[in-house]
């Protein structure tokens, strides 16, 4: 079963990139470029994954995932917070509201398909 993932970022080059490594990995890609259009993606679409920048317009990737993890029907979406913010305490909020692993940018492309693929790993 091909896996339906989530790129949610506001910045065009990071979208473009996600996208290609994403496809080229075997995944049914889905792009959004704000919060408010990721969450809403994410309640019409039920990704298994969604990558999750924090800065972006709308809402913040903490709101999107605070919000999807308030969500019981969206109890299987794994969140891979992927972002530029990699201080201690960017870190700690964001896997305390819920997101299952967190990248900081820049990132290692080879990394970053392996953690996709790990965190796929027995999702339905």
């Amino acid at each position: 079963m091909m896996h339906k993932l989530l790129v949610a970022d506001d910045e065009p080059n990071i979208i473009i990139l996600l996208e290609y490594l994403m496809k080229r990995a075997g995944y049914q890609v889905l792009l959004a470029t704000d919060g408010q259009q990721a969450l809403e993606t994410i309640q019409r679409e039920r990704p298994a994954l969604v990558l999750l920048d924090v800065m972006m317009p709308g809402k913040t990737g903490f709101e999107v995932c605070q919000e999807v993890r308030a969500d019981p029907a969206l109890d299987g979406v794994r969140i891979l917070m992927l972002t530029a913010k990699g201080r201690e305490n960017d870190i700690s909020k964001g896997m305390a509201l819920g997101a299952n692993a967190y990248m900081t940018k820049p990132f290692s492309t080879r990394d970053l398909v392996q953690k996709v693929a790990e965190m796929l790993e027995g999702a339905a």
